[in-house]
């Protein structure tokens, strides 16, 4: 997912996605401890997803930008 894309959200959108993006990447390192994992970029990726996803709500909680209100 694109910054840009997360910027589109409203603020409670980005808190229901962090949460899912969390849950998601529970599973990946489940499945990747125990072997069953297709595809070991995805964790990373996901990691990657969820560390977007926080930093544009940082940046909406210090006032750096802006979420659409909803």
């Amino acid at each position: 997912m694109k910054p840009s894309e997360i910027r589109d959200l409203t603020a409670n959108d980005v808190r229901e996605r962090i949460a899912e993006q969390e849950d998601e990447l529970v599973n990946l390192r489940i499945q990747l401890a125990t072997r069953q994992l297709d595809n070991p970029i995805a964790f990373r990726d996901a990691c990657k997803d969820l560390a977007r996803l926080k930093t544009v709500l940082r940046e909406h909680e210090l006032g750096v930008r802006e979420l659409p209100n909803a």
